[in-house]
């Protein structure tokens, strides 16, 4: 039967770290069937789903750890179950780019929770505009609406609460 870890990992961010870890994994019998992994600042950032049998992550909980302290990797693990289907949700997607400024991920994420939507995954970035170089932010975020909330009306008000912030954004459908 196959089980479940979450395994994250922080560490200096340098070539050879994915290699080291996954690399561990793989020996150990375990699968990685999802994953986030970017770099922040001079740090480097895993978030890792792994499957296996019971042997095998107990296997990799062993190893991952040693990979760690040979690596200098603050790592956590935890064992979880598959998430359950949700047809009671609908999934979908966010794209905001807006100028940078803070308290913009606090916002829509107290928009979303007020509602009672999930957010399911949620990334943002940084970068210069290319004609000004002004700061720009971009987020996008993957959400889970109940079915019970109307959509016309959710939409309406999230159109005006980025407005009220200066926010482009667009609000679809996950395409499948």
């Amino acid at each position: 039967m196959k089980q479940l870890i979450a395994i994250s990992a922080i560490g200096s961010d340098r070539t050879g770290m994915v290699h080291a870890l996954t690399q561990a994994i793989t020996d150990c019998g375990g699968n990685v069937v999802e994953s986030h992994m970017s770099a922040l600042g001079s740090e480097f950032s895993m978030v890792l789903l792994i499957s296996g049998n019971w042997h095998s992550l107990a296997k990799v909980e062993s190893e991952i750890k040693k990979v760690g302290e040979s690596h200098d990797l603050a790592v956590q693990m935890r064992r979880t179950e598959p998430r359950p289907a949700r047809t009671d949700m609908m999934p979908y997607s966010v794209d905001i780019v807006c100028l940078d400024q803070p308290g913009i991920v606090s916002g829509i994420s107290g928009f979303f929770s007020a509602r009672g939507i999930a957010i399911a995954e949620l990334d943002t970035r940084t970068y210069a505009a290319s004609h000004t170089g002004a700061p720009m932010f971009s987020v996008r975020v993957i959400i889970n609406i109940p079915s019970r909330i109307h959509l016309g009306v959710l939409r309406e008000e999230f159109m005006d609460f980025c407005d009220h912030l200066n926010l482009d954004a667009i609000l679809e459908p996950v395409k499948t």
